[in-house]
């Protein structure tokens, strides 16, 4: 039985294959991952996985046909473009839908990947600062890696020092020597580097906007109504109900373009809280 912590964490109990130029294989309960060299990883977790040759937990030989088993599948592109810089593409299909598939819009699922992309994003930005400093092959003197679940990050670093180095050949494209490190604005901005390239986060930034506008605009009209409008020909509960939808209106406004910039355009948090 596995020993479970009081945040839910649990060990990942991951196993990795044989390391070659193709990449590698590790292999977890209910799950297998696979490196595709040289940019591609995914994998695919779920009741019926075999883990391991000849074996499976949803070995239906001998049995009446049973309904597939749920499984989700993780894919990652990630494609060095230059130094300090990278175009990452991901999607999570599964042969399966949830309640919430149905009535939630795409971009909301993406501003939770978002966060995790942003912490991943500038934790790896700071990494790569110090891993280049100190030198490829001193990585690990720089990251604490001592636990199963990162057989992943170890068996990548020995593939790339093995066939790559450790470091990626620009060639006589780029010296390799990382940029300065620009604003957090810019570090994880959101717009121009997700959200001009999403249909769904494009269509909801536009229309969010366009509905916080509208609600500035109502809210401008609703007081110019209770200005212009002479105290006989209207009771003064049709008034303060003007003007408290007035400023209802106002505060939205305020509030939804503060969550457009933080959700499509940066979102500044702590990352060491």
């Amino acid at each position: 039985m596995s020993c479970v912590d009081r945040e839910g964490g649990r060990p990942l109990d991951l196993d990795v294959q044989q390391i070659d130029k193709n990449g590698f294989t590790a292999i977890q309960p209910y799950g297998r991952s696979q490196f595709v060299a040289p940019c591609l990883y995914y994998g695919y977790y779920g009741s019926g996985i075999t883990t391991s040759a000849g074996s499976s937990d949803n070995n239906t030989k001998g049995k009446v046909a049973q309904k597939p088993a749920r499984r989700t599948l993780l894919i990652f592109i990630c494609m060095p473009v230059s130094p300090g810089n990278s175009r990452v593409m991901m999607i999570s299909p599964r042969n399966y839908n949830i309640w919430m598939d149905r009535l939630l819009p795409r971009w909301m699922f993406h501003t939770v990947q978002n966060l995790v992309i942003d912490s991943d994003l500038y934790l790896l930005h700071v990494e790569e600062k110090k891993i280049m400093e100190a030198g490829p092959s001193n990585w690990q003197k720089l990251c604490f890696v001592p636990t199963k679940s990162d057989a992943n990050v170890v068996a990548f670093r020995k593939w790339l020092k093995i066939y790559a180095g450790g470091q990626i050949d620009w060639g006589n494209k780029f010296t390799g020597s990382l940029p300065p490190t620009p604003p957090r604005e810019q570090l994880m901005d959101r717009y121009w580097s997700h959200v001009v390239n999403c249909s769904s986060c494009n269509a909801a930034y536009k229309g969010l906007n366009a509905l916080a506008v509208s609600l500035q605009v109502f809210s401008f009209a609703l007081v110019a109504i209770v200005g212009a409008t002479k105290q006989a020909m209207i009771s003064m509960a049709a008034r303060n109900t003007l003007v408290i939808a007035a400023v209802l209106c106002f505060v939205g406004s305020k509030w939804l373009s503060h969550f457009i910039y933080k959700t499509f355009r940066y979102h500044g948090y702590n990352h060491a809280s």
